[in-house]
């Protein structure tokens, strides 16, 4: 009990010290925003004093229209930057647990493994059925927070989602077609977080 505590401890430190990562980046995203938008509205400020000031010569109307094309250059250039800005912190948060959820992947193979270890007379005692369950909430917890099982087996090799490692004749099978898998892959939120290690037919 005293090392799954401890476990427990780490795995939330973690995720602490990641969403502090995150909370940070996030500010000094928004500090960089801010100061963007301050000098934007200065320089319309300028701009708008100009035209104020009667009489102006054609070359200070000339001078004018000039300042005024780059502002607007300006504030295009700045629309496209505060657009990627925000794409870039819907990535943080769509990927703040990739780390954690990797480290987990680990202790989800090894309940797999203990699982598929036992033989049938061993399936009806409480170890087996408790470690089952706690595979289940596990798997559970994971899909809430994004995290999907890559389909494999049986599937045409796909070299963005599989890893090939082996490859055999197989009597009856098209070529490309995945046989065996060595370790399941995971997506987080769509974006491959381990691919599956697989055999393929050649």
């Amino acid at each position: 009990m005293d090392m799954e505590k401890e476990k427990g401890d780490v795995q939330n430190q973690k995720l602490e010290d990641d969403n502090l990562d995150n909370e940070i980046h996030n500010n000094l995203r928004d500090e960089e925003v801010n100061e963007q938008e301050d000098a934007i509205e200065h320089d319309t400020e300028i701009y708008e004093n100009e035209l104020d000031v009667e009489n102006n010569s054609d070359e200070e109307n000339v001078e004018n229209n000039e300042y005024y094309d780059r502002l607007l250059r300006l504030q295009a250039e700045f629309a496209n930057y505060k657009k990627r800005v925000e794409r870039e912190k819907a990535d943080i948060y769509s990927y703040a647990n990739e780390k954690l959820a990797t480290d987990l992947l680990d202790i989800l193979d090894n309940l797999e493994r203990a699982l598929d270890s036992q033989d049938d007379s061993n399936k009806d005692n409480a170890l087996y059925e408790g470690i089952e369950l706690v595979l289940k909430q596990l798997k559970e917890t994971l899909k809430k927070h994004g995290v999907e099982e890559i389909e494999a087996m049986g599937q045409t090799f796909d070299m963005n989602l599989h890893h090939a490692v082996m490859s055999e004749a197989v009597d009856g099978v098209e070529s490309n077609q995945i046989t065996e898998v060595f370790q399941k892959g995971y997506t987080l939120n769509g974006r491959v977080l381990r691919p599956s290690m697989v055999k393929v037919a050649q």
